[in-house]
């Protein structure tokens, strides 16, 4: 069995749930059963290793491996150790079938962590070592809701002159993905017995009101904006909560939003568009951020040296797009050029039976081995 393989499946048996998606004291939340493996596996490749606490129980891994000279540039390679949960505890099994290996984090990413250190640990061994360039592997913690590993990373002053930012992306990479913003809304109305709603002011009324101008002539305006890797901007209303019980007329009602952005859209822009937009329609509603933390679309300029040589390392004249946000723009947002790539297909992510090609895991360690022995 080959290293990326093993690895995959021993990651695939620790699980590393965020806590956020689990009830407190669930034993299969939180990333540091994966990173004190990580750990131990990199040491014993002789890859200088730290652990960088982000918030209690909860580390960054960092495995080095250093220039054989004076290194004059730094790589990071940068997937993420945490998962979704799921229903079955069945998730957390490996098991391999014509061709595939099964499990909880597969391709999100625990796929590209094993394809990632792998290549390092390839390399760490290898006469073709880079003479003048640092590579650090950096396991992430929370890259599926707060991205407090990514976040905390730039601001302990981390640098690089690239992140290969791991996600499934079929071993093509990006240099452009979405932004997103996650907003609420509030109606306030006036209750009033149902036998008598003529003495009230529905709230839930008026929100319908806003949730069809939201997803009909809001979204229809955000189509006609494109961008030439990711397409147009979106909105999704997920949620709706309202009034208490049928006999009440209800006096408040909310609504949470998921707006996908694209390169040179702000929050405040989109916060001023939105309230433009009520406005326009005799409309009213609060307008607030679920979370405060910035999700900004990525963009990572294609003249950049070592963005083209990673492009023709794989083979690419041109580069993809992906529409969901990921830690890549996190990175860059502290001064760190990045891109997307890995092995697996983001349609297999959080599903209930994730998977991963182990063709596919074996072709991208060897795409980074032969990346990595590139570089000075």
């Amino acid at each position: 069995m080959s290293r990326p393989t093993k690895l995959l499946r021993e990651l695939i048996a620790l699980p590393s749930v965020n806590p956020a998606f689990l009830p407190a004291n669930d034993s299969r939340a939180g990333e540091q059963r994966v990173a004190d493996f990580l750990a131990a596996t990199a040491a014993r490749a002789g890859l200088d290793v730290e652990l960088h606490e982000v918030s209690p129980g909860r580390s960054n891994l960092l495995a080095r491996l250093a220039a054989s000279r004076k290194a004059r540039h730094r790589i990071l390679l940068a997937p993420h150790m945490d998962t979704v949960g799921g229903e079955s505890s069945e998730i957390f099994e490996p098991r391999v079938r014509d061709g595939r290996l099964h499990g909880r984090g597969a391709c999100d990413t625990k796929g590209s962590v094993a394809a990632m250190l792998s290549a390092l640990i390839d390399l760490a061994s290898s006469p073709q070592r880079p003479g003048h360039t640092e590579i650090v592997f950096a396991g992430l913690v929370d890259e599926e809701n707060g991205q407090l590993g990514s976040r905390g990373l730039v601001a302990k002053g981390f640098r690089a002159d690239l992140a290969i930012v791991g996600e499934p992306t079929r071993l093509q990479v990006a240099t452009a993905h979405k932004g997103d913003l996650w907003l609420q809304l509030e109606t306030r109305g006036k209750a009033a017995h149902g036998s008598q709603p003529e003495l009230g002011r529905n709230a839930v009324h008026e929100m319908a009101r806003i949730v069809d101008l939201l997803e009909t002539t809001y979204a229809a305006m955000l189509r006609r904006r494109r961008h030439s890797l990711l397409g147009s901007p979106t909105i999704s209303v997920g949620t709706i909560r309202g009034g208490a019980q049928p006999n009440i007329v209800p006096d408040q009602c909310h609504i949470s939003i998921d707006r996908r952005t694209i390169p040179g859209e702000t929050s405040p822009g989109i916060r001023r568009e939105i309230k433009a937009l009520l406005e326009g329609h005799k409309l009213k509603a609060k307008l607030l951020n679920i979370r405060n933390a910035p999700c900004p679309a990525l963009e990572t300029s294609l003249k950049l040296p070592l963005v083209k040589q990673f492009l023709a390392n794989a083979g690419q004249t041109r580069p993809i797009g992906v529409r969901y946000f990921c830690d890549a723009a996190v990175l860059a947002g502290g001064w760190i050029p990045s891109v997307v790539f890995g092995p697996g297909n983001i349609a297999q992510a959080h599903t209930a039976d994730e998977w991963i090609s182990l063709r596919h895991l074996e072709r991208g360690t060897r795409m980074l081995v032969r990346f990595l022995q590139s570089l000075p």
